[in-house]
């Protein structure tokens, strides 16, 4: 046969690739002959877009049709044997593309660990594992290290200038491989597990004749005698004694147990632990359902016949983790697999040691605290199904399943599911539904306080609804009690920011050694700094809001930008020395503590405190091994943490949070002091949870307080369905940006025109959002409310992208942005 009939028998073959960029479309290149067979879809393809820039894209589309309008360029390098995205995640970055209205490419970039997705930008540092030897590597391999050696750091662009050639990837996905190199987007250490320091007598006192010559010998120090005894007593009923339970016990100080340990009587050794330790919920592999709980199991199970999703409404401390549990066990006993959603990577961190029991090597853990390199071997697990169970937070919609058979969304109610920034701004609830209705796989979503749309459809017969209303073990739920503030001051019963109510309690608490959380949902010692003369208050220089003063830099912080200055005295716009600081933050609220009850150990709970890599970790557990008397903290202490000495929670000023200008603010509100109060008397203690307000008779805090959550939903849907809001009406948020004020609304005013051409009465605004000016950029937003009924939500985004086109061509709003938000709130 010629040459010339096997080149005619050959087929040329076109790609059309997803790049991990923000463009409309996606692009297609030409496939050299000798690659045919290796391309399909889903694997990892090298290409050149723009002049000299080089990215690894993701092969959409295989087929013989050339580009018409462009000449196709060859592709580089074909890197993976086998794909590492399957049809169903392309599906589903199609959908999200579609549905959140913003680019394949921007889907892709949030989808895959940026160790999947190298580009010519993407930074390498080598490994430091001393045992690898470097003496089996090519040249060029060997050089690519010796260039590292020396900088320390290079972009893939280095590599391919070192080297000289534009086909690096497979040798630096080798080294990866291998272990010699690491990219270096966000190295961080893995989760650690929680370990604890228990006290061990030494082997020489073990026998009743040691003991006795230890006792004689220890005459003369009665404290130290008196914690021999103690530990002694204890180890009847225990083998594992911290030393708090021994001070505790013995009644000595840290002092007489030091001694000990420095005599050689106590050795003190680690041992790793689970952040689950004694709680409500025993941590062994077997367990017995209640009679409440096996009856909600097998309700789930019906439903499962005819729906596809079910809403599980259980209060706080139910058991809903057991009956999770007991599904999953059962989807694995069918062969297929399943995601567990959490809203917050720290419960992700305490909630993984009681799935490991039951599921060992099959559960895999995801989430942004692993570095990437931990994450593209999750991602390689899962596509060779060697994890059957995923645990992680939203971004684990993303991984590439096989047969997912179920879907758990837990606090589905949480904001914290929802995305802001960057693109896809998706609600990975939502995403999840649509994932399981690709794998035909079930979605179960969990709750105490379930949000109004989720209530509405399973009420509405779309999902099934299932409800858990008592706490598991005969634990009670815990007793609210209202503190009307003005009244309070009014009998001069205030004590800064604490009643006598409050202070009682925790004094009260901590005498019976037990443990007391506070919120106040603001962090920093003071919110704003504010001249008593003329009124001026210090504000950021990059964007409209105030700064707040953090007693701990000694500075006033932008929480938005980041902008940092130190704090002023004297007023720059009076020139007078009456600087204020006005409102209370955590800060605040533990200094105050601290003058009033300076006996106190009191912890901290918020952003600042909790910046370290293992910030979090450690406040949870010095507080749960009893370090802290009082923990006061923002939000995050509403996060579906368990403390098992918690039995008073005190809420220092509910109102920030039911006055908040935004539609969902009751209904946070009542989630949020639900959540909180969920924390109290969560084992074998009676909690009480005081609500401190200057609205008493708030509907939404009597609801609370009567724990009426049907009652919140009904004058939640009633007011909505008048004012037009989810879950009757869709919300579509249109963010105009740009550095100059007047442009900024000239431009959104001939946007908000273009829409209403269309839309008509649909079209909201523009007008400034609450805070105006965000890193130097004035922001105005549009909103559209789109009635679900009669109307294809299709057709309206074509129209919506249709105007955008059309005020993106006119050159007066050169460099305006906008920023779409589907269901933004």
């Amino acid at each position: 046969m010629h040459s010339t009939d096997l080149f005619a028998e050959r087929e040329t073959l076109f790609v059309e690739v997803v790049l991990p960029l923000s463009i409309a479309k996606t692009y297609t290149y030409r496939v050299p002959f000798e690659w045919n067979e290796k391309i399909k879809v889903g694997v990892r393809v090298i290409v050149q877009f723009g002049k000299n820039k080089v990215y690894s894209a993701i092969v959409k589309n295989i087929s013989k049709e050339a580009p018409e309008k462009y000449e196709a360029k060859y592709i580089l390098e074909v890197v993976d044997d086998d794909s590492i995205v399957n049809e169903r995640q392309l599906t589903l970055w199609q959908w999200m593309s579609d549905y959140y209205m913003c680019q394949l490419g921007e889907v892709m970039q949030a989808a895959l660990p940026a160790a999947l997705k190298m580009a010519s930008e993407t930074k390498i540092i080598a490994s430091e594992n001393p045992d690898l030897d470097r003496s089996i590597l090519s040249d060029k391999a060997y050089m690519v290290l010796e260039a590292l050696d020396i900088a320390g750091e290079l972009r893939v662009a280095d590599v391919i200038k070192i080297l000289g050639q534009k086909s690096v990837f497979p040798l630096l996905r080798s080294l990866f491989e291998q272990g010699f190199v690491l990219i270096s987007e966000e190295i961080k250490e893995k989760y650690k597990p929680k370990t604890k320091a228990f006290l061990y007598i030494a082997a020489e006192y073990n026998d009743s004749e040691g003991k006795r010559l230890l006792l004689d010998g220890l005459n003369k120090a009665p404290k130290q005698q008196d914690a021999v005894l103690a530990f002694l007593q204890l180890t009847k009923s225990r083998t594992d004694i911290t030393r708090q339970d021994l001070m505790e016990v013995a009644a000595c100080g840290s002092g007489a147990i030091t001694a000990l340990i420095d005599k050689g009587v106590f050795e003190v050794r680690e041992k790793v632990v689970s952040r689950f330790e004694g709680t409500d919920l025993q941590m062994t592999k077997e367990f017995e359902f209640s009679e409440q709980q096996r009856g909600v199991f097998e309700k789930i199970d019906s439903y499962f016949e005819s729906k596809d999703v079910v809403l599980l409404h259980g209060v706080t401390a139910s058991g809903k983790t057991q009956i999770y549990i007991r599904l999953i066990e059962k989807i694995l006993e069918e062969g297929k697999n399943a995601l567990y959603l959490l809203p917050e990577i720290a419960l992700t961190a305490q909630i993984t040691a009681r799935l490991k029991l039951h599921f060992g090597n099959q559960l895999g853990v995801y989430h942004s605290k692993f570095n990437d390199n931990e994450r593209a071997e999750v991602w390689h697990k899962v596509l060779k199904n060697e994890f059957r169970v995923i645990i992680g937070a939203r971004s684990s919609v993303f991984l590439p399943f096989q047969d997912l058979g179920l879907i758990i969304v837990d606090e589905e109610h949480e904001t914290s599911y929802k995305q802001f920034d960057p693109a896809p701004r998706y609600h990975a609830r939502d995403t999840a539904i649509y994932l399981g209705h690709l794998h035909e796989a079930k979605v179960l979503l969990g709750s105490a306080t379930p949000s109004v749309e989720s209530y509405y459809n399973s009420k509405a017969g779309k999902y099934g609804l299932v409800q858990l209303l008592k706490r598991y073990g005969g634990a009670q739920l815990p007793e609210i009690e209202i503190v009307d503030i003005p009244e309070e001051s009014r009998k001069n019963k205030m004590h800064a920011y604490f009643s006598e109510t409050l202070l009682n309690g925790i004094k009260d608490a901590v005498s019976r050694k037990e443990q007391v959380i506070l919120f106040q949902n603001r962090r920093g010692h003071t919110p704003f700094v504010q001249c008593n003369t003329c009124g001026y208050v210090a504000k950021c220089v990059n964007c409209d809001v105030s700064l707040t003063y953090h007693k701990t830099s000694h500075l006033l912080h932008c929480h938005y930008c980041g902008h940092s200055e130190t704090p002023i005295n004297v007023c720059p716009a009076c020139g007078m020395p009456h600087m204020e600081s006005k409102g209370f933050g955590t800060e605040r609220v533990e200094e105050e503590l601290e003058i009033l009850m300076p006996d106190l150990r009191i912890g901290r709970l918020d952003l600042d405190s909790t910046r370290g890599k293992y910030g979090f970790d450690k406040i949870i557990n010095a507080f749960d091994d009893h370090e802290y008397d009082v923990l006061i903290g923002t939000q995050m202490v509403a996060k579906g943490l368990d403390f098992g000495r918690v039995s008073l929670i005190g809420i220092i000023d509910a109102d920030t949070i039911i006055n908040f200008p935004d539609f969902r603010a009751y209904e946070r509100a009542f989630s949020l002091f639900s959540q909180v109060a969920g924390r109290a008397g969560r084992r074998d203690v009676l909690g009480k949870v005081v609500i401190q307000t200057y609205t008493p008779n708030h509907r939404v805090i009597e609801q609370v307080v009567q724990h009426d959550y049907e009652g919140m939903f009904m004058k939640e849907v009633t007011e909505r369905k008048n004012f037009l809001y989810p879950p009757f009406y869709r919300l579509i948020r249109l963010d105009v940006k740009h550095p100059d004020q007047q442009q900024t609304l000239d431009s959104a005013q001939k946007l908000a025109n273009l829409l209403r051409l269309q839309l008509g009465t649909r079209v909201l605004g523009p007008e400034p959002p609450l805070v105006s000016r965000v890193r130097n950029n004035y922001i105005q937003t549009i909103v559209l409310k789109i009635e679900r009924g009669g109307v294809s939500i299709v057709k309206v985004k074509e129209l919506i992208r249709a105007a955008i086109l059309s005020f993106e061509l006119d050159k007066l709003n050169a460099g305006v942005r906008i920023q779409l938000d589907i269901d933004p709130y």
